[in-house]
C-alpha cells in the first residue's frame, strides 16, 4: 500500500482548524501525522527465526523423506548420509528459510500484514506518548496540551492529553473524536479526518478549559509530519 501524505493545502487547512478550535479554549492542540511508528525489525526477525526453526523441526521428524527428496533432486542413488552432511543440510535449510522470510518481508504490505494488531497498537501508543513528551507535555502554563497522533502504515491513531486535561476528561470521551477522524480517513480524506478530530477535541476543551482574555498561544498550530 502506498501511503499518501498531506499536501501544502491540507497542512494549511488542518492548521486553520487548530487555530479556530483554540480560539475558544485555553487548551493547546498539537497534530502529528507519521508514515509509520516503528520499523518492526524485531518482528521480521522473529518470523524468520520461527520459519527456520519449523523447517529444522520438520527435517528432524522426517529425515528419511527430506534426505531422500534431496537425493532425487540431485540424482544421487542410495546415498549414505554422514552426520556431518546431515548437519550441513540442516544449516543450509535453516539459513535459506531465515533469509528468504526476511527478504519477502521487504515488501511493506506483507511485512505489516504479518505484524500482530496488538503489537501495532502498543508501538503506536508508545510513539505517540514519546512525541507528546517532546512536543507538548509540560510546555503549557496550565498543562493543557493535547496531541492528536495519526500513524498511517498501522492504521492507528492516538489522543494523548497533559495532566490538567487528563484530570478532568476521561479517555473514553475522546472516542467520538477518534471515530470521526477514522471515518474520514477510511474514505481517503486524511486532512478532513484530522480536522474532524481537531473540531471535536476543541469542543471538549472549550467546555472544560474556556479561553481567558489574556490567553496566549503557547504551542504551534501547524500540522507536523514526521
Amino acid at each position: 500500500m502506498a501511503v499518501a501524505m498531506l499536501s501544502d493545502a491540507d497542512h494549511d487547512r488542518v492548521s486553520a482548524a487548530v487555530s479556530a478550535a483554540e480560539a475558544t479554549t485555553a487548551g493547546e492542540i498539537v497534530t502529528i501525522v507519521t508514515e509509520r511508528s516503528d520499523g518492526y525489525t524485531d518482528v521480521a526477525l522473529a518470523w524468520a527465526a520461527l520459519v527456520a526453526a519449523t523447517a529444522l523441526l520438520a527435517l528432524s521428524l522426517l529425515p528419511a523423506f527430506y534426505l531422500g527428496l534431496i537425493d532425487r533432486i540431485t540424482g544421487t542413488w542410495a546415498n549414505e548420509w554422514t552426520p556431518g552432511e546431515i548437519f550441513l543440510v540442516a544449516l543450509a535449510v535453516a539459513t535459506l528459510k531465515f533469509l528468504g522470510i526476511l527478504l519477502i518481508q521487504l515488501w511493506p504490505p506483507l511485512k505489516y500484514a504479518l505484524i500482530p494488531g496488538a503489537v501495532k497498537s502498543r508501538r503506536v501508543l508508545v510513539r505517540a506518548i514519546t512525541c507528546f513528551k517532546v512536543g507538548a507535555e509540560r510546555r503549557t502554563h496550565g498543562r493543557t496540551g493535547i496531541l492528536i497522533y495519526l500513524s498511517l502504515r498501522e492504521h492507528r491513531a492516538e489522543i494523548v492529553a497533559d495532566a490538567a486535561i487528563a484530570s478532568k476528561v476521561a479517555p473514553e470521551v475522546w472516542g467520538e473524536a477518534m471515530a470521526a477522524m477514522l471515518a474520514e480517513i477510511k474514505a481517503g480524506r486524511l486532512a478532513d479526518g484530522m480536522i474532524a478530530a481537531v473540531e471535536r477535541v476543541g469542543a471538549v476543551l472549550a467546555e472544560h478549559f474556556p479561553r481567558a482574555e489574556n490567553d496566549i498561544n503557547e504551542l504551534p498550530d501547524r500540522l507536523i509530519e514526521v
